[in-house]
């Protein structure tokens, strides 16, 4: 779309949005949040727009960062979602300078007490337990209470014999807390062993981006792993890996795309589908358990 046409559709917009809601005409500051440039094909829309195709470009399909409650309204059944320990927060435990203004600021950005949202719902009728990392807060990282909630999230899920659905968007491990942050790692993966072998489904699904230390633990242990359209998957940067090994790395390969041509892998999932192929899969689940209580 050139700029002509862009300014086209620009004016376009703006004309039916006064004329079916009855607004003035509106500033500067407001018109800029009103529109969306997306950053593959540069398109510019507006902000309704993209939240009617879930976030994703009209034109090129390309898949925005989705916040948690955004997400869960994709996902869950309408009015199924009921949230469980809201209430947590993080603590500057190490003194980390500056750190509770960061967690301030991310609170007012994101409108969330921390970067991870899980509770009890329905997906086309089959329960499950549905967990969010939001990069909105922190960039999605992993700290101590990030980990507290994604364990309680696992442990509740094995408790009532739930399946266990995340969804995960996180830069890895949260500076701030230091160590505290990297053992959240471990605390992760060993719940999930725990899960997986009372015979609990994991369905991981990774989204754009997921990295660092959250890859490397539990996002990467799903029964079922899948992911986003040209979501950024990998553990460190590629510019860091060229430098430790000293070979080019092939193009794209911390690519969902990449990915699953070499096996990490299960589906990649366009986000309009995402709930009917989560609903297949907890079907089967379903089945088998019915299946094996028969015997």
């Amino acid at each position: 779309m050139d700029t002509f046409e862009i300014k086209k559709h620009k004016i376009w917009i703006m004309k039916s949005l006064r004329k079916g809601l009855g607004l003035g005409r509106p500033d500067h500051g407001q018109e800029r949040n009103m529109f969306e440039k997306c950053p593959s094909c540069n398109t510019v829309f507006s902000r309704k727009e993209l939240e009617d195709s879930h976030h994703v470009c009209p034109s090129c399909g390309y898949h925005f960062r989705m916040g948690a409650h955004d997400r869960i309204r994709l996902i869950c059944d309408p009015g199924s979602f009921e949230e469980m320990a809201a209430g947590m927060t993080s603590a500057n435990v190490l003194d980390f300078p500056d750190y509770r203004q960061v967690l301030k600021e991310a609170k007012q950005v994101s409108g969330l007490n921390e970067a991870y949202v899980f509770g009890r719902c329905t997906v086309r009728s089959y329960a499950a337990v549905t967990g969010v990392l939001d990069s909105s807060f922190i960039m999605g990282s992993m700290g101590a209470t990030v980990g507290e909630k994604i364990t309680l999230s696992i442990e509740y899920a094995q408790q009532h014999q739930l399946p266990l659905i995340i969804f995960s968007a996180s830069g890895g491990a949260r500076m701030q807390e230091g160590t505290v942050s990297l053992m959240q790692m471990a605390k992760t993966s060993a719940a999930m062993r725990r899960f997986s072998h009372q015979g609990g489904l994991f369905v991981s699904c990774l989204t754009n981006p997921t990295t660092g230390g959250v890859l490397a633990s539990y996002a990467s242990l799903g029964d079922i792993i899948l992911a986003e359209p040209g979501a950024l998957i990998g553990f460190a940067g590629p510019r860091v890996i060229e430098q430790t090994i000293g070979q080019k790395l092939p193009e794209g390969f911390q690519t969902s795309e990449y990915l699953l041509e070499h096996g990490f892998l299960d589906r990649i999932v366009e986000r309009s589908e995402l709930r009917d192929i989560i609903g297949q899969i907890l079907k089967l689940h379903e089945r088998r358990r019915s299946a094996s209580w028969n015997l």
